[in-house]
């Protein structure tokens, strides 16, 4: 199955639930306290992060699409904490909230990136479950999924009356399910159980045969769509009825934390469904996001940048000959994991010992390294008829190849101005014994803050020379 990257600007999700805030207090531990045999940890670093159904809101809002959010919280500091992270983040939340009531807090002490206790504020919510009222009705038209975050905490008590006003717009109902009861989603598109949660509805399942027997009398019994079981690290397994099953392996390179790794899957499978992806693509996105997920510590959204590198990296596109667009998302990419830009262009027409060295030392520079290449008709308006010996997609895949090249794209122009002027790394090299003023586009670069650097050349490397050469023999 080939990935590629949705586009989830317009793919708004209605998210409703358990909301939650995860609280971290982080500090060191150097003693043990006199008063027991405890580690005493001095408190430095207060942090607060959405969890449960805001996770979830906070994670669509994370790869680019527009989220909103309903939940029921308490009247506290809590929330405004909460309703705070999400309004940054760009998520639209309303929150029923409850006088005298605690907004469910999860806090962690954690030293030394290891979790060495959780205290949790909660009670269960003495009010009426959420009512599809004329602000939730609003908040329907447009969305092109609904999520139903569900923790068992008391918010969601109405599954069915979301899952009818919903399936009445002919929107797609995801549900995160919780509990021994699954009948109370009856009727939803997907539902995602991991494994622990769905043997307590069907029994345990030796193997994977039974597993699919199973989850496929579930579809028919609760008229659900799909079934996608979460496995840890024997991956996730898609269920539809007249379909084959669908295992997808673990993506995780190394498991950190397991902390909101459903909230992420089932996020991820919001915005790509709601961006119009086939059901098989969005399972193979959300398992690519849940292992990078993982990889981090506590309650954790990823990013559009990080989806797509993940995506080019599991396809084999990560490096290479790239188009302008191209070229300018992975640029985004990078920087979005701080990495330093460097650009150099030139001809390349036989590559030569002095070109590789060359390369390396631009390499160095910096974290990545474009190469912009001169078009055919532009090297022979430079280097006159019979060049170049090479064409120019002949020269970009010779580069390409190269362990200090990242990137290769081509312009046609005589200098390569207007791909810096819309590129603009962070270092533009160039190779010769001029000065840096001398360095086509210098004043491009520096007028934003850029670094110029002139590197030398390895003597007697020319390809001209190498050219003549040929000629006479």
């Amino acid at each position: 199955m080939k990935l590629s990257m949705p586009r989830f600007d317009q793919a708004p999700v209605l998210v409703v639930g358990d909301v939650m805030l995860d609280r971290y207090w982080h500090g060191g531990t150097s003693r043990i306290s006199p008063e027991a045999p405890v580690p005493v940890v001095k408190v430095d670093q207060i942090e607060d992060r959405p969890g449960g159904a805001a996770n979830v809101a906070l994670n669509i809002a994370a790869l680019g699409a527009p989220a909103a959010l309903i939940g029921v919280t308490g009247q506290d500091e809590a929330a405004d904490s909460l309703a705070n992270s999400l309004q940054a983040a760009g998520v639209r939340s309303v929150f029923q909230r409850i006088a005298h009531q605690p907004t469910i807090v999860k806090l962690r002490v954690m030293s030394r990136h290891q979790q060495l206790l959780r205290i949790d504020f909660e009670e269960p919510f003495a009010t009426d479950p959420l009512s599809l009222g004329a602000e939730v009705d609003n908040l329907l038209e447009g969305v092109k999924v609904l999520v139903l975050s569900d923790y068992g905490k008391g918010a969601l008590r109405n599954h069915q009356s979301l899952i009818q006003a919903a399936r009445a717009k002919g929107i797609p109902v995801l549900a995160d399910p919780k509990g021994k009861d699954f009948s109370i989603y009856r009727g939803a598109s997907l539902i995602t159980p991991n494994l622990s949660e769905f043997e307590t509805i069907v029994g345990r399942c030796v193997d994977e045969a039974e597993l699919v027997a199973k989850g496929l009398q579930l579809l028919q019994d609760l008229d659900l769509g799909a079934l996608l079981v979460t496995r840890g690290e024997h991956g996730m397994t898609l269920l539809r009825s007249g379909q084959p099953a669908l295992h997808l392996p673990a993506r995780a390179r190394e498991v950190f934390d397991v902390t909101g790794a459903g909230d992420t899957v089932i996020s991820t499978l919001a915005a790509a469904i709601a961006a119009g992806e086939d059901l098989p693509h969005a399972v193979a996105l959300a398992n690519l996001a849940a292992g990078i997920v993982v990889g981090k510590l506590g309650t954790a959204a990823i990013s559009a940048p990080e989806l797509r590198r993940a995506i080019q990296r599991e396809e084999g596109s990560e490096r290479g000959v790239l188009g302008l667009e191209q070229l300018l998302l992975a640029i985004d990419d990078a920087r979005a994991h701080k990495e330093k830009i460097v650009f150099t262009n030139g001809c390349f027409d036989i590559l030569h010992a002095g070109h590789v060295t060359y390369l390396e030392q631009a390499r160095a520079q910096g974290d990545r390294l474009i190469v912009a290449v001169n078009d055919d008709a532009s090297v022979s308006r430079l280097k006159g008829p019979g060049r170049p010996i090479n064409s120019v997609d002949r020269r970009m895949a010779v580069l390409a190849g190269l362990g200090a090249v990242d990137w290769v794209i081509s312009f046609p122009e005589g200098t390569p101005e207007n791909l810096l002027s819309q590129v603009k790394p962070d270092v533009l090299v160039k190779g010769g014994d001029y000065g840096i003023d001398q360095v086509v586009g210098a004043d491009i670069v520096k007028a934003y803050g850029g670094t110029v650097k002139v590197l030398g050349l390895v003597e007697n490397s020319s390809t001209t020379a190498i050219v003549e050469k040929i000629r006479k023999n």
